[in-house]
């Protein structure tokens, strides 16, 4: 059996997730490298206040991910695949060895910049929890009925067959959220988020950013690295180049592409800091398939399943 190491996506942030990560050398270097990659302290990013512009969140993932996929990695506990959501792809190219983490930082950085001014307040992003694709697409097909693209709603993650993440502006979530209920969810949650990813209202951003990652050099990656936007795995440099970089105006489907990685026999599923979103969110499947999360099991007994998982 192989190992995945899973990257999460925005909203699993919180104060506090650079200074916890263990104090190791590679852990130090990692934080060295970003902060002189962007010419600020990368450690000041993880503060509340720092913590409510989407720019530092992401950031702050795509490093925290680095960060403790390498402790792992240096500690003999490698993974042979990764995977991430939407930022979250960003540090799984890293560590697959398609990207240099210099370059994935001041690009996470520019991505950041060109979401949030492209919406800087009014937009977000909502979970229908309870009802399937085919349920929610059909609520917003009613709902944008004589809508404008900017006021519209739009399908954007999902996550698992029903938990479905809605993109788009505030007062449409607000009437989403009530309709939603009528419909039959069991919980609707505005989540932790200031723009409205994985929809078309991203595309002048990804074409901006396509612009400047084309200066930037990506690799055929070292290890297997499977795109929740594309559900297959990518093997050409410029493939994950185009995945990176739109990823942010495409669809994730993360329930899909769970389920094929573990068909294809990679069967222990790590979660990177700071959280456990993609754990909960790991499709059911055959024993001994298995997901745990850095944050849930800790690091030693991370590295242990690893071990276990890699010797099986």
């Amino acid at each position: 059996m192989s190992v995945v190491f899973t990257f999460p996506g925005q909203g699993a942030q919180r104060p506090g997730m650079l200074v916890e990560l263990p104090d190791t050398p590679v852990v130090a270097d990692t934080l060295a490298v970003a902060s002189e990659a962007l010419g600020e302290e990368v450690r000041a990013l993880d503060t509340p206040e720092a913590l409510a512009d989407t720019r530092a969140v992401q950031i702050a993932l795509c490093v925290v991910g680095v960060a403790a996929a390498r402790d792992l990695i240096d500690a003999g506990a490698p993974p042979l695949a990764t995977m991430g959501l939407s930022i979250g792809a960003w540090p799984a190219a890293v560590i697959a060895g398609a990207l240099d983490f210099g370059d994935a930082v001041r690009l996470v950085a520019e991505r950041g910049r060109l979401m949030r001014e492209a919406y800087p307040r009014g937009y977000g992003m909502t979970a229908v929890i309870g009802l399937s694709e085919a349920a929610v697409v059909a609520l917003l097909e009613r709902l944008n009925a004589g809508t404008q693209a900017a006021d519209a709603l739009y399908l954007a993650n999902v996550n698992a067959d029903q938990q479905i993440v809605v993109a788009g502006a505030e007062a449409a979530l607000a009437r989403l959220e009530h309709e939603a209920g009528r419909a039959g969810a069991q919980r609707v949650i505005r989540l932790d988020m200031a723009v409205p990813s994985h929809c078309a209202l991203m595309d002048a951003p990804a074409e901006a950013l396509q612009r400047i990652a084309a200066e930037v050099t990506f690799n055929a990656p070292r290890l297997a690295y499977f795109s929740a936007n594309r559900r297959r795995r990518l093997w050409r440099g410029e493939e994950i180049r185009d995945d990176l970089v739109f990823n942010m105006a495409r669809t994730v489907r993360w329930a899909d592409t769970a389920r094929i990685v573990d068909e294809s026999d990679f069967r222990l599923a790590v979660e990177m800091p700071p959280g456990h979103t993609l754990t909960r969110l790991h499709p059911a499947v055959e024993p001994p398939g298995e997901a745990i999360a850095w944050a849930d099991a800790g690091r030693a007994n991370a590295r242990a399943l690893i071990l276990r998982t890699r010797e099986s």
